[in-house]
């Protein structure tokens, strides 16, 4: 009995994981608020949310931050860690992203160009309303 239910508990864990990314998430310094949903078969991450500075600095390449997608076919790797793309807006630049779920409230979103050049940055889970 004990194995069967080490079984459902494990079998039950992987859609757990998926399902954690999925809502908003603010960026550090709290210039913006991604929203991370499922887009098919897998995970995309839209502007809920920016500051009028994120807008000013994106303006240069993107005349509507809010609605971009900045992460896009995010497909999970291993538990809890994700690949796909990632939106670079103020210096309009795709870069590969790795996303990694430090704990239930906190992501670790890196982008990297290249493969060598690489930036990390730590995304808080954001369950208020949007900010006006």
């Amino acid at each position: 009995m004990r194995v069967l239910g080490a079984i459902a508990l494990l079998s039950s864990s992987a859609p757990l994981a998926a399902a954690e990314i999925e809502g908003r998430w603010r960026s550090p310094g709290g210039n913006s608020i991604i929203e991370i949903a499922s887009c098919g078969s897998n995970y995309c991450g839209t502007v809920a949310w920016a500051s009028d500075k994120a807008k000013q600095d994106a303006a240069k390449t993107t005349s509507q931050l809010i609605g971009t997608q900045l992460l896009t076919d995010l497909k999970e790797t291993k538990a809890g860690r994700w690949q796909g793309k990632l939106f670079v807006p103020d210096r309009n630049m795709r870069v590969t992203a790795k996303i990694q779920l430090t704990s239930p409230g906190q992501l670790k979103v890196t982008g990297c160009a290249a493969g060598v050049l690489c930036h990390t940055q730590y995304w808080n889970k954001y369950d208020d309303p949007l900010p006006q």
